[in-house]
């Protein structure tokens, strides 16, 4: 069995981990017989998160490295996503800077335009070439 040696240039630190792990949902095993195979940590997880977002990797780059594989990875980034867990993150710190330095909001400013396209053409307008029918 071949072993690779982990990196850990890419491993969340001990303090983040501090403030992220009690934002994680508890686990419940679901396996009929209360076995199944081990659980990947969460902290391996979450370090393979971060890589992706670190890098800009794709998902399944994850299986040639150390740290998990894709799929496990994946699955728990859809959990935490749909828990909230990276919201809660951000906000946290969001807040925490803003204690430390402070956050001026008189200034921030929000920019937006809602403009017809210029080559939209009719809602409901009729198909030249759509399902069926032949061009003249």
């Amino acid at each position: 069995m071949r072993t690779r040696k982990r990196n850990n240039q890419y491993r969340v630190s001990d303090e983040l981990w501090n403030e992220i792990e009690p934002l994680l949902p508890n686990h419940k095993n679901r396996h009929r017989f209360g076995g199944g195979r081990p659980r990947t940590s969460d902290r391996t997880c979450m370090d393979a998160i971060f890589f992706v977002l670190r890098t800009g990797c794709q998902w399944n780059a994850l299986n040639a490295t150390a740290i998990c594989p894709s799929s496990t990875a994946h699955d728990r980034f859809q959990e935490w996503t749909k828990a909230g867990v990276f919201v809660k993150l951000w906000a946290k710190g969001l807040a925490e800077y803003d204690e430390l330095k402070g956050i001026d909001w008189s200034w921030q400013s929000m920019d937006g335009a809602m403009t017809k396209a210029p080559l939209g053409g009719g809602k409901n307008r009729p198909k030249p070439y759509g399902s069926g029918q032949k061009r003249r």
